[in-house]
């Protein structure tokens, strides 16, 4: 389990997001919001204490004050580190589901059908035992609830994010420059986390060599490192929960090949039209993903363009909004994503390109520094 808090988000900033949770809960008609551990108890309730096979759940009403259900030994920290101020255990040899029983009778509104918002990590034995003592409660996911919050991000957060970017741009640049004649991926992987670790975050990421670099999530076991390689470096470290994700592919070596400067130049022309043509409150998800994806068609490169353009980020580093064909989502300031076209080709090697953008009111701004053509 992690004991990792948000220090840099105070109290008031955890009563907002309840607050803000309340309203949207009356908007859609609900009356009570249950998550477990996950992000999402973080992002309402200021702390995650992680997974466990006993339960833990957080209760947002639609009115009234939000509760913790817990195991008893786990009060402590919970009162420490949460920002709900009710917060009741249950002991070992006691059923926890009658806790549950109490809350939902108190939260249950007193006229009409009593409507109840679960969000989606809660395993399936649990949602069956929450069905059984509900009663009349009629249970629906609260995936639409939390996305609909979480996809505008605040100031405190674009502040974390930019934090979480430095990181990792700097980490990246640092393995980059310790690479050696003979390294295998893993052991670069693990030198990009040590570098990260030595900024103040925990991270990684995947480090991919030559044909290696053609496989967009390929895992570490491709060649050994060695002159005039290609080498792609995709990587992540968080600040207080809140995700970076950079993708930067380099030719090691003196002279990088035409056709791979052919395939770097057609990725970065696919990124910065994307970038331009994305535009708040018109610009559709779908839109940036068909322009990026025209370019690299247009080269010749079509069919190795295999996956979306680009995804959310925040405290998951894939949330929505998510860059890709039939998302007809437009662009709202305050949405955090990436923008990450790629070309791979199997058993040549793959380019990746991976910068971390903002929607603001007067268009899109990157937040992470952008590499130069070749």
């Amino acid at each position: 389990m992690s004991d990792r808090q948000t220090p840099l988000l105070g109290p008031d900033v955890f009563a907002r997001r309840q607050e803000r949770l309340r309203q949207e809960l009356i908007t859609r008609k609900l009356d009570l919001f249950i998550a477990a551990p996950s992000t999402n108890f973080q992002y309402f309730a200021g702390y995650n204490p992680g997974r466990s096979e006993r339960l833990i759940a957080v209760f947002v009403p639609a009115k009234g004050g939000s509760v913790i259900v817990c195991p008893s030994f786990e009060v402590e920290r919970l009162t420490r580190n949460a920002a709900v101020q009710d917060i009741r255990g249950w002991e070992e040899q006691e059923d926890p589901w009658r806790l549950v029983r109490t809350a939902l009778g108190e939260m249950k509104p007193q006229h009409g059908r009593a409507e109840l918002a679960l969000e989606h990590t809660f395993d399936y034995a649990s949602y069956l035992r929450l069905a059984g003592v509900g009663g009349d409660w009629h249970i629906q996911t609260a995936q639409p609830v939390s996305e609909r919050l979480r996809i505008i991000k605040y100031p405190e957060e674009i502040a974390l994010i930019r934090q979480a970017i430095a990181i990792t741009e700097a980490s990246i640049a640092a393995t980059f420059a310790a690479l050696q004649v003979g390294m295998t991926e893993r052991e670069v992987a693990g030198r990009l986390s040590e570098e990260m670790r030595s900024r103040g975050a925990p991270g990684g990421g995947l480090v991919q060599f030559g044909p290696s670099s053609a496989l967009p999530h390929g895992g570490p076991g491709g060649p050994k490192l060695a002159r005039e390689m290609v080498v792609l470096i995709d990587a992540g470290s968080p600040v207080e929960g809140y995700a970076s994700d950079i993708t930067r592919t380099i030719w090691w070596g003196d002279a990088p090949s035409e056709e791979f400067k052919r395939v770097f130049n057609t990725v970065h022309d696919a990124q910065t039209a994307a970038m331009q043509f994305g535009k708040p409150f018109t610009t559709r998800c779908q839109e940036m993903d068909r322009t990026a994806r025209k370019v690299i068609a247009d080269a010749g490169y079509g069919l190795f363009f295999t996956h979306r353009l680009g995804h959310g980020m925040g405290m998951d580093g894939h949330e929505v909004p998510y860059l890709v064909e039939g998302n007809e989502t437009r662009l709202e300031p305050g949405m955090v994503f990436t923008v990450e076209p790629g070309i791979y080709q199997i058993g040549k090697f793959g380019v990746r390109i991976e910068d971390d953008c903002l929607m603001t009111e007067t268009g899109l701004e990157v937040l992470s520094h952008r590499v130069a053509k070749l």
